[in-house]
C-alpha cells in the first residue's frame, strides 16, 4: 500500500459546509473510492487549511476517482468551498513523506 497526503485550502467560511457534506458522504461515492483503489482517507483541518492523508493500492487510484462521474457530481458541492489555482484546479500540494514509524502498539 502507498501513503499519499495533500494540503488543500478552503475559502473563508467554508469549513462547516465542507464538514457537513463529508459527514453525509454518499454511499455511491464511498463505493467509487473503494473501486478506485483508495483504502483509507483521513482529512485534518486547521481552518482554512486541510490535510488529506490516504492509503492507496496504486499510484493511479486518485486519478481514477477524480475522473469518475460520481466525483464530478461531488465536485459540484465541494468546488464552491475550495480555493483554486490559476489553472482552475483545486489549490493543493502533495506532501512528501519524510518519516513513518509503525510499532506493535497498534495491534
Amino acid at each position: 500500500m502507498i501513503r499519499r497526503a495533500f494540503i488543500m485550502k478552503l475559502k473563508p467560511g467554508g469549513l462547516a459546509t465542507y464538514k457537513k457534506h463529508h459527514d453525509e458522504i454518499w454511499g455511491e461515492l464511498v463505493a467509487e473510492i473503494e473501486k478506485s483503489g483508495i483504502a483509507e482517507i483521513t482529512i485534518f483541518e486547521n481552518d482554512p487549511v486541510l490535510v488529506l492523508y490516504s492509503v492507496i493500492s496504486n499510484v493511479e487510484a486518485w486519478d481514477r476517482l477524480w475522473h469518475s462521474e460520481v466525483h464530478d457530481r461531488w465536485g459540484v458541492l465541494m468546488n464552491p468551498l475550495m480555493e483554486f489555482n490559476a489553472e482552475g484546479i483545486v489549490n493543493s500540494t502533495e506532501l512528501r513523506e519524510v518519516f513513518h514509524l509503525q510499532t506493535s502498539a497498534g495491534k
